[in-house]
Order: C-alpha cells, then structure tokens, then sequence
C-alpha cells in the first residue's frame, strides 16, 4: 500500500478536524478513518504537531533541515581532523 507523504500544514489540518470531531464526541477510529489515516498515524502526529501552528510547523521543517546541514559539515570537519593527526603521526 503506498503512503502518502503529507505536509506539515495538511496534518496539522487535519489534526485540527480530529479535534474538533473528537470534542463533538465522534469516534477516533471513525474520525481516523473519515481523514484517510490510522490510529497509530493520529497518535503521531499528534505527539509531533499537537499544538503548533502551521507557520510555527514550517519553521520546525526549516529547522530541521538547517540541523541535518550542519551535521553533515561537522562529520566532515572531524573526518578531515581525523586525517590531519594521521599524517602529523605520520601513518598516512
């Protein structure tokens, strides 16, 4: 079964409709399956997204990606450390 891949605005939306389904006393497996999602997909998402807004969500993607972008500039940083102490020991 191929998954969808959803933006953060479209869950956090559709978070938003569960909510307010749920508060009219609706049926989670009901609510999940009216929005095309599992429960263990609405537990998810809610534990990442609940409370934010969709422009706090954008900055949280934008944020991420800035994370992974200096990670990999830090591997990087320490491998070239790594061979630089090689070659002053002189095993390289």
């Amino acid at each position: 079964m191929k998954t969808k891949e959803h933006t953060a605005e479209e869950i956090i939306k559709k978070l938003r409709e569960a909510e307010s389904e749920l508060a009219n006393e609706a049926n989670l497996q009901q609510v999940c399956r009216n929005l095309g999602i599992s429960k263990p997909t609405y537990y998810r998402w809610r534990r990442k997204y609940g409370r934010m807004e969709p422009d706090e969500a954008r900055r949280f993607k934008q944020m991420e990606r800035e994370n992974l972008r200096l990670k990999k500039i830090i591997a990087e940083q320490a491998l070239d450390i790594s061979l630089l102490k090689e070659v002053v020991k002189g095993k390289f």
